[in-house]
């Protein structure tokens, strides 16, 4: 180097080199080898272990099939050491988490935008946090609250509203009961509904300001940013957070066991009030009893794991097709 330079053009020299030097050649060998060795052991302890949990899933699970016959898919009825028709459970594991879902992904999304662009900052983190706190309330406390409140008000009130506006018909054809589909998703949606409002908020907040500001500067309106450059934007995380709500809808227990009202065996519902029963609320119910085959709840916890699986996957495959639209 020339000594006429200053030496500020030194350091800035100095630095570019550093900077176009490729990373592998600025770590160091051995931090770099133990930095490999720590991802690849717990890689392969994770796959280990999910390996370990399928199996043992696939081994109890054996000996069940051979018990509840061909019938376990088409017919309707479960009733325990009797008769085992996995339909019903199906259908109800569905239907609940698609109405949880349906009435707590716009509130959770509306709210998580309230959270960042409308509420004070100085109340952001308070709301935040009371949020969260409802995230970790334990299912049984929903579920006292389902019986002791959700269902009378429901029975009483709700229900017969329901069946007066819609003239009996269908969705809302029957006679008033409280415990029901209907009750069991609300119950899930007020579940579900910290979860994707805590996950949304985190994403919607991680929107560059600059992107704002430039739609901003084009002339956009409030809603029109929301609408057109805020949703977009974030929209494989969204779905992240509604993913993440569907698969606890799907294995809750407790709670949906308390409100869905099928204790006995139930067949396919035939409208929201209907009772019901879900695969893992079965599952908690029968095992409890103590008696019987305890194999064939195996088997449902193998269709279960299947619909939790293929649901997840489903939500991979729109959260990359998204992020492909984005790129």
């Amino acid at each position: 180097m020339d000594p006429t330079f200053p030496p500020q053009v030194a350091v800035v020299e100095s630095v570019a080199e550093r900077i176009s030097t490729p990373r592998e050649h600025q770590l160091s060998g051995g931090t770099d080898r133990f930095y490999r060795f720590s991802l690849l052991g717990i890689m392969t302890a994770t796959g280990i272990f999910i390996l370990l949990f399928i199996g043992a899933l696939a081994w109890q699970s054996a000996p069940g099939w051979k018990v509840i016959g061909h019938g376990f898919w088409s017919n309707q009825f479960w009733v325990y050491g009797q008769s085992y028709g996995v339909l019903s459970l199906v259908v109800g594991t569905v239907l609940t988490t698609l109405l949880a879902l349906v009435l707590a992904t716009p509130i959770a999304i509306g709210s998580a935008l309230a959270i960042v662009f409308l509420i004070p900052k100085r109340l952001q983190l308070l709301i935040s946090s009371v949020i969260g706190l409802l995230a970790i309330v334990p299912s049984i406390v929903f579920a006292i609250w389902g019986v002791l409140t959700l269902v009378k008000w429901s029975s009483f009130n709700a229900e017969p509203w329901l069946i007066q506006i819609s003239h009996g018909h269908w969705p809302f054809s029957g006679v008033p009961r409280g415990a029901g589909i209907m009750v069991g998703s609300i119950i899930l949606a007020v579940m579900i509904l910290p979860i994707i409002t805590a996950m949304s908020s985190d994403v919607v907040a991680a929107v560059p300001d600059d992107v704002i500001e430039g739609a901003l500067a084009l002339g956009a309106t409030r809603g029109r940013i929301l609408r057109k450059v805020i949703l977009p934007s974030c929209r494989s995380g969204l779905v992240g957070a509604v993913s993440l709500g569907m698969a606890r809808a799907l294995g809750e227990t407790v709670a949906v066991a308390t409100v869905l009202g099928g204790i006995n065996a139930t067949p396919l519902p035939k409208s929201l009030l209907a009772t019901g029963s879900t695969l893992a609320a079965r599952i908690v119910t029968d095992f409890s009893s103590g008696e019987g085959n305890t194999s064939v709840l195996y088997c449902l916890g193998v269709v279960l794991f299947v619909l939790v699986a293929a649901a997840s996957l489903y939500a991979r495959i729109i959260f990359r097709r998204n992020l492909s639209r984005l790129s």
